[in-house]
């Protein structure tokens, strides 16, 4: 029995029924969509340094996926040696933000879609995801705890900073508090109104020779 006598003719006749100018149609509509995320992710990235190869390569996956997709549904055995092929294939690339793999996923999408030849949908699919991220990046954010580490060649100057740092700050939590012989040293988690007054009146307590107040970028505890 051969193959192809497996499936019936008609399934396999469409299969095989997308033209070349619908090939070019659809990774055409591919292309578009792929461009569309490219400006969605230059607008939208917070970056300081500006990934423009990342971006590029999301327009060329959304491309690449769209004709793999086109080239499976145009002919079932190919289809299947491409599944064992791709299956094989392993990224090591590490992805260290995740709006990163979000916009990886969303050229992924698209190039699937665009390549089934579902416009409507791959229009639909980039008009809620755009207007999502945009309004959710858009909402207030909250502020996150500072970190105050203090140098002080007094030890027991440690319940007057205290005391300073409960009178200025809304809330705080003491990270860190290490004792030497030269002296002690705080690190502190605080919220405040009042930073540069909190600074200042730690900075006056004798003994404490410096004071340093920082931002981090890292996650936010309520």
């Amino acid at each position: 029995m051969h193959f192809k006598d497996i499936f019936k003719s008609s399934f396999l006749n469409e299969l095989s029924s997308i033209s070349h100018t619908t090939a070019a149609l659809y990774l055409l509509m591919a292309a578009a969509f792929g461009f569309y995320i490219f400006l969605i992710y230059r607008v939208v990235t917070r970056k300081s340094f500006y990934n423009k190869s990342f971006n590029l390569s999301l327009w060329v996956l959304t491309v690449i996926i769209a004709a793999i997709i086109i080239a499976i549904s145009s002919n079932i055995v190919l289809s299947l040696g491409m599944v064992g092929a791709l299956s094989i294939v392993r990224y090591r690339t590490a992805i260290k933000d995740p709006m990163d793999l979000v916009f990886l996923f969303w050229s992924i999408a698209e190039g699937i879609i665009c390549g089934a030849g579902m416009p409507i949908l791959a229009a639909m699919l980039a008009v809620v995801l755009s207007v999502g991220i945009f309004i959710l990046d858009y909402l207030p954010k909250v502020k996150p705890m500072k970190i105050l580490t203090i140098s002080a060649g007094n030890k027991d100057c440690e319940d007057e900073i205290l005391g300073l740092v409960a009178k200025y700050c809304k809330r705080y939590t003491v990270k860190s508090k290490v004792f030497s012989e030269s002296g002690l040293n705080l690190v502190i988690e605080f919220s405040s109104e009042q930073e540069r007054a909190c600074v200042d009146a730690v900075a006056g307590v004798p003994g404490v020779y410096t004071v340093s107040s920082l931002t981090h970028d890292g996650e936010v505890t309520f």
